[in-house]
Parts: C-alpha cells; sequence; structure tokens
C-alpha cells in the first residue's frame, strides 16, 4: 500500500461527519459486506464519540465484488439515500447495512430507504438504472490509486495507518497523536 493518500483527504463530495477544521481526517475504505468493516463500523462509533469534534471521519466505498457479491449494490443504496434524504439519510443506510450484513438484496436494501423515509420508488429506480454505480467507482478508484487493497483501509491526515484499528484506545491514542503532530505542523 502507498504512504499517502492520493485524492483528497475530505472534500465536498465526501461523506463525512465532523467539523471541517477539525486536527484529524480519518478517511476509511470500507465494504458494506464485509465482517471486518463491521467490526470497524462499532470500533469507529465509539472513536467518534470520544473524539468528538477533533475527528472528521470520511467513508469511501470499495466495494469487493470478487468476494463480496452484494457490497456494490449496497454501496449504491447508501448513494440514492444520500442523493435523496441528505447527508443524514446516507448515514442512517451506512448503519443499517453494517447491522444487517446479512440481508443487502434488493427487497432489503429498499426496505432500509423506507424505514428511513426515503421515497422507495427514486431509490428503487436508482438501483435498477445504477444510476450511483459512477459514484461508487469514483471512490473505488480512489481506492486503488491509493493503494487500498482490500478493506478496511484507513488513512489518517492522509498517510496510510498500519496500526491496530481493532483496539479502541490504541486507535484513539494514534488519532490523538496525529491531532498533537498537526497542532505542531
Amino acid at each position: 500500500m502507498r504512504d499517502d493518500l492520493l485524492h483528497p483527504p475530505a472534500g465536498p463530495r465526501d461523506h463525512a461527519l465532523g467539523p471541517l477544521d477539525a486536527p484529524v481526517v480519518l478517511v476509511e475504505y470500507g465494504d458494506y459486506e464485509s465482517r471486518a468493516c463491521a467490526r470497524a463500523h462499532s470500533v469507529l462509533e465509539d472513536v467518534l464519540d470520544r473524539l468528538g469534534d477533533r475527528l472528521r471521519y470520511v467513508f469511501r466505498n470499495f466495494p469487493l465484488t470478487d468476494v463480496h457479491p452484494h457490497a456494490r449494490l449496497a454501496a449504491e443504496a447508501a448513494e440514492s439515500m444520500a442523493a435523496h434524504g441528505g447527508d443524514d439519510a446516507f448515514w442512517d443506510m451506512h448503519d443499517m447495512l453494517f447491522m444487517n450484513q446479512d440481508a443487502l438484496d434488493i427487497d432489503d436494501l429498499i426496505g432500509y430507504a423506507e424505514a428511513a423515509g426515503v421515497s422507495v420508488e427514486a431509490v428503487a429506480g436508482d438501483l435498477a438504472t445504477e444510476v450511483r454505480r459512477r459514484r461508487v467507482q469514483a471512490d473505488f478508484e480512489s481506492g486503488i490509486r491509493s493503494g487500498v487493497a482490500g478493506t478496511p483501509a484507513f488513512f489518517v491526515n492522509g498517510t496510510c495507518y498500519e496500526g491496530d484499528w481493532r483496539d479502541v484506545e490504541t486507535f484513539i491514542a494514534a488519532l490523538r497523536d496525529a491531532a498533537a503532530a498537526g497542532r505542531d505542523a
């Protein structure tokens, strides 16, 4: 994997949580059908809660379709939610997808849209026409250019993070160190 993130650490097209001026930008390339990404999602909920405004978290789609046949469609559904319901709808779907990894067929995805209050017709239409596939592919390609080969892949302030993300305390310590280094620069 490359050491640096070739795509900007967080741009206006990204799905992000946290303030623009946060001292740490954490970019994750993830796959909604990956068990490791589901574990990372759980860890990240704690990290986001504990670091608060010191962290900006960005999620980019990296569906590994060779091993996860539903991952791309799930990513397209999340993108459809963003297009028709805004950022809050994207993050609602993001959470639902990780909580329901064994239920990612088209009927399930449309049901999640309905549960989130987003137009079922709009999401179903997007999934049928694959209109959101270009966005998912753009995320995937930015990951490839940055050296991502598997998920989850993390970049902290533009640099590949190869430390232990599974241990919340270790991950938080690394992110706090990155925040301190950013202040000292």
